[in-house]
């Protein structure tokens, strides 16, 4: 995922307009401060605030250690073995060191004992084929998984919906189509964000994919929001350049108020910003500085 830069007043204010681009709550995000605002004379603030962030990577753990934590597990009883063999009477080592010398002469095809080794620890995890682009995770790979259990999930709420996935490159929207379908979206979207949300733990996080944007829809609500957000940013805003006073909007989640930043980005005579902390945030239209 690519890194946005954002700036702001402060470093919590230039958070806030990375995570409304991003469109992700602070926990999917991480963060790196490029630059803080500086005090200066009669602690005046000179400067601002500058960040990058980027959607959390996430890396399913390897095979390999699986496979390590196996061996550690054996380990025990080859060490009991050993110390029942340092137990054997002394007039016995012999015997066993003729064995061992028959053993190692025998013809080709009979068994040979050979005592564990680290080395044989050694080849078996380097015999491990290394990860290939072949084994990486696909966008439709995503997708598929994302499919089947939002289809599960439509079932488990006994409603009745088509599920299909809509992929173009990078972007993945699972869209849910049917009747009677509110139930997974809740008020003002909260249930719908809830479930996508799940929905990127079940299919990317857990195939261990990082690169692909997922989103999920249910009964076209997305777009009929995003076009009454927009018909409403405008309004505010032309209200706003009328008498050249802010006003701030009601608590949006980060989805909603990137719709009213991207709808409001190129109207002149206006500038949005982010106030307030989580769930309470809201966006504030004010008039633009000429």
């Amino acid at each position: 995922m690519e890194w946005v830069e954002t700036t702001g007043r402060t470093i919590d204010e230039a958070k806030s307009a990375a995570l409304d681009q991003l469109g992700v709550v602070e926990d999917d995000a991480e963060f790196e401060i490029v630059e803080e605002p500086r005090v200066g004379l009669f602690g005046r603030q000179r400067g601002e605030a500058r960040v990058r962030a980027r959607i959390r990577p996430t890396t399913p753990r390897p095979k390999v250690e699986r496979r390590d934590r196996k061996k550690r597990s054996d380990a025990p009883a080859a060490a009991a073995t050993g110390s029942e063999g340092d137990r054997q009477p002394a007039e016995r080592a012999p015997k066993a060191a003729s064995q061992r010398s028959r053993q190692n002469g025998a013809p080709k095809g009979q068994s040979k004992q050979r005592p564990a080794s680290s080395s044989d620890d050694t080849e078996t995890v380097s015999a491990t084929p290394p990860r290939t682009k072949e084994n990486e995770v696909s966008a439709q790979q995503v997708a598929d998984e994302a499919t089947t259990f939002i289809t599960g999930l439509v079932s488990a709420f006994g409603l009745d919906g088509s599920t299909a996935a809509v992929v173009e490159g990078d972007e993945i929207e699972v869209k849910v189509e049917g009747s009677d379908l509110g139930l997974l979206v809740g008020p003002r979207g909260t249930t719908l964000q809830a479930v996508q949300e799940i929905t990127r733990v079940v299919a990317q996080r857990r195939l261990g994919d990082h690169d692909t944007h997922l989103r999920v829809d249910v009964g076209g609500y997305r777009e009929r929001r995003r076009e009454a957000l927009g018909r409403f940013a405008q309004q505010v805003a032309d209200q706003v350049i009328a008498d050249g006073v802010a006003r701030s909007l009601e608590p949006m989640t980060s989805a909603d108020r990137k719709i009213v930043h991207d709808v409001l980005a190129d109207v002149a005579g206006v500038a949005t910003s982010s106030a307030g902390d989580e769930p309470h945030r809201r966006v504030v239209i004010s008039p633009a500085h000429a």
